[in-house]
């Protein structure tokens, strides 16, 4: 077994007060540690026990939640010196702290929801109390479908570390800690060159590469960057079906889309672990022995009637 990472100094709001805010966020309302390492983005880590680093919005942060309040910090574009950031990032005050709010929908109050999914659904009643706090994120469009284009029969970690090469071939460099560089999430243009397929193919991605490249250039020649971002005011089915005609982008990862950076509050992604909870514990009576279109879309009706219009949430816990 590992041994616990132990605390860096640029980790701990005390050693460096003057570069850290803070949030009034209650613990209900937010567990760093299942919402960042579940699936939902791929860009943070646990850098020392307790505190997330990663990229967003194209700037590096480190997260901490204690006790009511979410702690942050974000880097400037130099390296660190004795242990804290070199230079602060040029952002202010409330600029951070709308980004925060917006990323992790702080808006959204989760207990009320808790409590009426618990109430609605004796089995999320049961397991609820183990896993508090479990928010959905806003994520740029642009990072969240690219992103899970490539999580087609993949895992959590190797998917995360795709990401991470994606990023360091095609996204500027933010800033660098611990030796570790850290770069933005690459534009729309950046991915649409005519050696991008050949470059993510080298990267290890596989199949995965044509599909990447390939919705890059679509959206360039349709939609747009801010096109798909306008897919926000869409109605839902609107959306899916847009996303659902990129290249490599079925239900399932439309759906994650919808959900994780389209306000489609109400997507509920389903893949064979959902539909396995929806026939064995709820008794939702499906023919065939595969996830069929037509399952997936009454598996996603089913828990819609019983959740309610953010039955996508409540799937995430």
């Amino acid at each position: 077994s590992r041994s616990p990472t132990p605390m860096k100094l640029r980790d701990a709001p005390s050693a460096c007060p003057s570069l850290w805010r803070c949030l009034p966020c209650p613990a209900a309302e937010l567990r760093l540690d299942l919402v960042l390492s579940s699936g939902q983005s791929f860009r943070w880590w646990e850098s020392s026990p307790g505190a997330w680093t990663g990229v967003l919005g194209g700037r590096v942060w480190t997260l901490r939640h204690d006790g009511d309040r979410l702690w942050y910090t974000v880097y400037g574009e130099e390296e660190e010196q004795d242990g804290c950031p070199a230079k602060a990032a040029k952002l202010d005050a409330a600029e951070t702290d709308r980004i925060l709010r917006d990323y992790f929908q702080l808006d959204v109050g989760l207990s009320a929801l808790y409590r009426a999914w618990g109430a609605a659904d004796p089995l999320f009643r049961k397991v609820a109390n183990d896993f508090p706090g479990v928010r959905v994120l806003r994520q740029d469009p642009v990072e969240c479908l690219f992103s899970f284009i490539c999580t087609s029969n993949n895992h959590i970690s190797r998917i995360t570390a795709m990401i991470e090469r994606l990023c360091q071939a095609f996204g500027p460099r933010l800033c660098c800690l611990d030796s570790r560089p850290f770069h933005a999430f690459p534009s729309l243009s950046a991915l649409t060159g005519a050696d991008a397929e050949a470059r993510l193919r080298a990267l290890g991605f596989g199949y995965r590469a044509k599909f990447v490249s390939g919705s890059a250039r679509a959206i360039a020649e349709g939609l747009g960057t801010e096109g798909l971002c306008q897919l926000r005011t869409a109605p839902y089915a609107e959306a899916r079906r847009a996303l659902c005609a990129l290249p490599g982008v079925g239900t399932k990862v439309a759906d994650c889309v919808c959900l994780l950076s389209l306000d489609k509050a109400e997507a509920v992604p389903v893949d064979t672990h959902v539909w396995h909870i929806a026939r064995q514990r709820y008794g939702v009576a499906l023919g065939g022995k595969s996830l069929t279109p037509r399952a997936y879309q009454e598996i996603g009706d089913f828990f819609r009637g019983l959740w309610g219009p953010r039955a996508g949430w409540a799937q995430a816990v």
